[in-house]
């Protein structure tokens, strides 16, 4: 059997809600979706896509860390914001982060995020190269 690998990030709200920033088994990791909360509960990046977009990537990448990988290994970003016709914001940050990198990538508008401060939510798969 393959050894799961829960990743936290420490908020308060893992536990009441019973989930993990991210998850290894195996090669493959799967992080939760996130935002662009810091650790005092602040968001970053208010009425700023790119910024919040950026902030998001670092958090995500962190967690990568932590489970024994990086945005290297990232091969899919699904993206989720409220505002569709900021995409070029939110697409230029991730720009930034994977333009040699290249993974598949899907951004979709949803109605509302948990707070209307936050205007994006990104997840990522990563898969651990041998």
């Amino acid at each position: 059997m393959t050894k799961r690998l829960n990743i936290s990030s420490g908020t308060k709200w893992e536990d009441i809600v019973g989930y993990s920033r991210a998850v290894r088994i195996g090669n493959v990791i799967e992080t939760a979706g996130t935002t662009a909360i810091d650790e005092n509960g602040t968001i970053v990046g208010l009425n700023d896509p790119y910024q919040q977009t950026k902030f998001i990537f670092a958090k995500i990448e962190k967690a990568l860390i932590a489970a024994g990988s990086s945005l290297n290994d990232v091969i899919r970003t699904r993206m989720f914001v409220t505002d569709i016709s900021r995409w070029e914001e939110i697409g230029r940050a991730h720009g930034e982060v994977f333009k040699d990198i290249k993974p598949a990538s899907t951004m979709v508008e949803v109605k509302a995020l948990i707070n209307p401060d936050m205007l994006v939510e990104i997840e990522v798969t990563a898969i651990v190269q041998d």
